[in-house]
C-alpha cells in the first residue's frame, strides 16, 4: 500500500515537471496542467501546489479555464505576460504566441 505522503509527493512532483515544461510565451490553464500531469478534474491541487511549491515555477502562465489571472497578485502576473507577448485585458489572457490554452504532449 502506498502511504499518503509518498502519494502526495508524486502529485506534485508531476504537476511541478509539467509546470517546469511551459515555455515563454504559453499560457495553459490549471485544469490543462493537472490533466498533462495525470490527475484529470484535480486542478485545485495543481494552485495549491503552485502557491506553496518552493521550487521557481512559471506561475505567471497558469490561467484559470476561461483565461482569467488567479494569481495572488494578478496586476503582476499580466505584467510579466506582456513580456511575453501575452495579450491580456481586463485581467484576462485572449491571446497568447504559443495559443491561448497551449497542452503539453
Amino acid at each position: 500500500m502506498v502511504d499518503d505522503a509518498a502519494l502526495r509527493a508524486e502529485r506534485e512532483r508531476r504537476i511541478i515537471e509539467v509546470l517546469l515544461s511551459l515555455n515563454e510565451g504559453e499560457v495553459t490553464t490549471y485544469g490543462d496542467v493537472a490533466d498533462v500531469a495525470g490527475y484529470p478534474k484535480m486542478s485545485r491541487l495543481v494552485g495549491r501546489i503552485v502557491g506553496r511549491t518552493d521550487v521557481d515555477v512559471p506561475w505567471w502562465r497558469v490561467v484559470n479555464a476561461s483565461g482569467h489571472l488567479r494569481a495572488s497578485d494578478p496586476q503582476l502576473q499580466a505584467e510579466i505576460l506582456a513580456e511575453e507577448d501575452v495579450i491580456v485585458r481586463n485581467l484576462r489572457v485572449v491571446d497568447a504566441p504559443l495559443g491561448r490554452f497551449a497542452r503539453r504532449p
